[in-house]
């Protein structure tokens, strides 16, 4: 039992932070200030992309936790998931994690904690 709680919590983690992440959207871009119609179009896609990544990974989590949490698949998707985790959250280390900007500074602990609660899950 403790161990579906925990993968529902990995789970929840990036899936609610990517619904959030794509409410801003237009405020993030207009934060970029006056950049060209391209460049807008590239961090607006870029912006996006991650929020429904995140949005994905969490999706996938709790569908494999609901289906089969001992499958040998499910097992491979926790395992694959927790490292797509820890690498978005390095990259959010060494880049958002320098602005000046809170949620920017969350990134890295979200993605940390949520691969720990998958790891956990998985291996509990």
């Amino acid at each position: 039992m403790l161990d579906k709680i925990l993968l529902y919590i990995g789970a929840a983690l990036p899936l609610f932070w990517g619904i959030a992440h794509l409410f801003p959207t237009n405020s993030v871009v207009k934060g970029f200030g006056n950049i060209s119609l391209n460049n807008k179009r590239i961090i607006t896609m870029e912006w996006i992309i991650e929020g429904v990544a995140l949005i994905f990974i969490g999706v996938v989590i709790a569908a494999v936790t609901y289906i089969d949490d001992t499958s040998v698949v499910s097992k491979v998707v926790y395992t694959i998931s927790f490292m797509f985790l820890n690498i978005l959250s390095v990259i959010s280390l060494m880049t958002g994690s320098k602005i000046d900007f809170i949620p920017f500074k969350l990134c890295p602990i979200i993605f940390t904690s949520a691969s720990i609660m998958v790891l956990l899950g998985n291996y509990l």
